[in-house]
């Protein structure tokens, strides 16, 4: 399996933006859209049309199946998983949720130990989803 790493991110044009520096046999990839999961699609959409144009050329694709691990920043993150409940994030995080907000909205910036706190708290409530059964 060959994994990719991509960034999502909202650009100063106000749409969200995926770029990976990684590429397929010299192909790149990339996506953009009003929203994560627009961007999302025309990223796919640009893997797809990578791979096609290495088959045109005579070449083989790897036997390998690609993976894609994202990473967001917090305004693309709430733009995505926009089910998450703001306030109660802030709570079990240790978070102000004023604070939260203006991350969630682009008007301030987390800090890099802020932005630690959340993943670590998104990442055990992820681990309690996986334990749960219904």
């Amino acid at each position: 399996m060959k994994k990719f790493f991509a960034l999502i991110e909202k650009n100063d044009n106000g749409f969200y933006q995926i770029s990976c520096d990684e590429d397929l046999m010299g192909y790149h990839f990339g996506g953009f859209g009003h929203s994560v999961e627009e961007a999302k699609a025309d990223f796919m959409e640009s893997v797809e049309e990578a791979k096609e144009m290495i088959a045109e050329s005579g070449k083989e694709l790897p036997d390998d199946e690609l993976c894609f691990s994202f990473k967001y920043d917090l305004e693309s993150f709430f733009n995505y998983f926009d089910w998450i409940n703001v306030t109660q994030l802030a709570r079990i995080a240790g978070i102000n949720e004023s604070k939260l907000r203006q991350y969630k909205a682009g008007l301030a910036f987390a800090s890099e130990k802020t932005a630690k706190k959340l993943l670590a708290t998104v990442q055990r409530i992820g681990a309690e989803l996986v334990e749960a059964e219904l």
